[in-house]
């Protein structure tokens, strides 16, 4: 019941200008596991979406699974209706044998939005909230409960499908795994997010109409996406991968860990995203999500936000939304500028990758994976040097990766798209994800003491290594030091 065996997410080939239900065709604008979305014009230039969803590469087992995502799309299509979820304009299904990967597939025609909640978070800086924070999760909550109160369960709330329109309005999209309530509950395909299902998702037993979903889940979704946007894309559960993750929400659920909400996160919305993200499911359906979000955001002496249209997002690096006759929601936390360990001023760490480093160690919980550790093993590992390499060791870049395990990390970065080794920006994200796990790693096998230095070590060979040897192997023990020293000099 894997959340990860998914089809082949390449996208579905269309040619250019090619005519779907009276709409052109134009760029790709996404690909996922079940289909792929086109930018698109309408005959009087209506600029719009057109989601794709092929049977093409698809095994049986996946056909089946497909088509009952394309009917839960069409049947919640044709009846939703809200502002806050993306209309549908057209359905049709394709009938072209000329173009094999086209033929009978489905096609809806929606509202083109200008980015997803997920593109602005890749954007986040870890500490502060992202912008408007308030008001898009008062948007996502009222679609949200419109959704609930009509039957229907959404099944895969997560960032990637909560979409910015131009003027800013937060729309919810992608309704392939929502399904309608039969009592309470209803059934889709056993698939989700591993960052946004609830911890009980994991044990449900996968029947002959799909696995159990109840509203309940929808609550933990957003509870966990209220923690992401109010603290810069922090997840409220301690790990490098989503796999990680999963299992410290699981672990939380048994009563075998508390609830650590990140200190980010404003004191007002900590009482309505810890009942969101409630172990018992039952408690979680008891919840007035609506009656929470309103409190959050209630303000007293506080006029009503007035939203100014804009002329576009461009490429959705920051949400360039107009407010007028009122303050913002919330400062921006200072706990992203005070980060513990934080490089110092006047040291010989290059500005261009001060942010990189900060925001890299920000997403770690654990104490150990600092600004400055990262630095000093950056330092030591390539001086600050991009284009640094080490053919023989098959070693290169800013963070030295080799480009099999690069390949590994890179995916667990927190934006989409391709990842590259040699860019340092995805270098260093990268090498905080791999020592943050390296970290826990170390502590699961017992070791407590020394750890910056038996990171540093594992970071050079592996975790397994280290606890094979019980310490710093000794034929990295200069490079350690090394490390240790830097780390030294930086104050750390």
């Amino acid at each position: 019941m894997s959340p990860a065996a998914r089809p082949d997410e390449r996208p579905i080939d269309v040619p250019a200008g090619y005519l779907v239900a009276g709409y052109r065709t134009g760029e790709l604008l996404g690909a996922g596991a079940w289909g792929s979305v086109y930018a698109a014009h309408g005959p009087d230039g209506t600029p719009v979406a057109v989601k794709l969803l092929g049977p093409a590469r698809l095994s049986p087992g996946q056909r089946r699974t497909m088509a009952q995502i394309a009917r839960s799309e069409l049947r919640f299509s044709r009846r939703a209706d809200h502002p806050h979820l993306i209309r549908t304009l057209a359905v049709a299904t394709v009938d072209d044998p000329a173009h094999p990967a086209l033929d009978g597939a489905l096609a809806l025609v929606m509202e083109r939005a200008a980015c997803s909640l997920q593109d602005v978070l890749a954007a986040a800086r870890p500490g502060t909230p992202v912008p408007r924070a308030e008001r898009i999760l008062a948007e996502v909550c009222a679609g949200l409960t419109h959704m609930h109160r009509a039957g229907w369960v959404h099944g895969d709330l997560k960032p990637a499908n909560i979409l910015l329109m131009p003027d800013g309005t937060a729309k919810l999209a992608d309704f392939g795994l929502t399904a309608e309530l039969e009592g309470t509950h209803a059934y889709a395909p056993p698939l989700g997010s591993p960052d946004h299902v609830p911890p009980e998702w994991w044990s449900e037993r996968t029947g002959a109409r799909g696995v159990a979903l109840r509203p309940s889940a929808d609550v933990w979704a957003f509870g966990v996406l209220a923690h992401q946007l109010l603290t810069g894309g922090l997840h409220p559960f301690l790990g490098a991968t989503a796999r990680a993750r999963s299992l410290a929400a699981q672990a939380y659920a048994r009563g075998a860990a508390p609830l650590r909400l990140d200190q980010a996160l404003p004191g007002r919305w900590r009482a309505a995203v810890a009942a969101c993200l409630a172990a018992d499911r039952e408690e979680r359906a008891r919840a007035d999500l609506a009656a929470l979000v309103a409190a959050a955001t209630a303000r007293p002496g506080v006029r009503r936000l007035r939203w100014a249209t804009v002329a576009g997002l461009a490429a959705c690096t920051a949400v360039v939304l107009v407010l007028t006759g009122a303050p913002e929601p919330f400062a921006p936390s200072s706990s992203g500028a005070l980060v513990p360990g934080a490089i110092p001023a006047g040291s010989d760490v290059p500005a261009a990758y001060r942010g990189m480093i900060e925001d890299a160690a920000r997403r770690c919980p654990e104490p150990e994976i600092t600004p400055v550790l990262l630095a000093a093993m950056i330092k030591a590992e390539s001086g600050f040097d991009p284009n640094a390499a080490r053919p023989e060791t098959g070693e290169y870049g800013i963070a030295m990766w080799t480009p099999s395990v690069f390949n590994a990390w890179g995916k667990a970065a927190d934006h989409p798209g391709p990842k590259d080794y040699m860019n340092p920006g995805d270098a260093i994200a990268a090498m905080g994800n791999y020592t943050c796990w390296l970290d826990q790693r170390l502590k699961h096998r017992g070791f407590t003491h020394d750890l910056p230095a038996l990171v540093t070590a594992a970071y050079r060979t592996s975790d397994k290594t280290v606890a094979a040897e019980g310490g710093v192997p000794a034929r990295v023990r200069a490079h350690v030091d090394l490390v240790l020293r830097y780390l030294a000099d930086y104050g750390g």
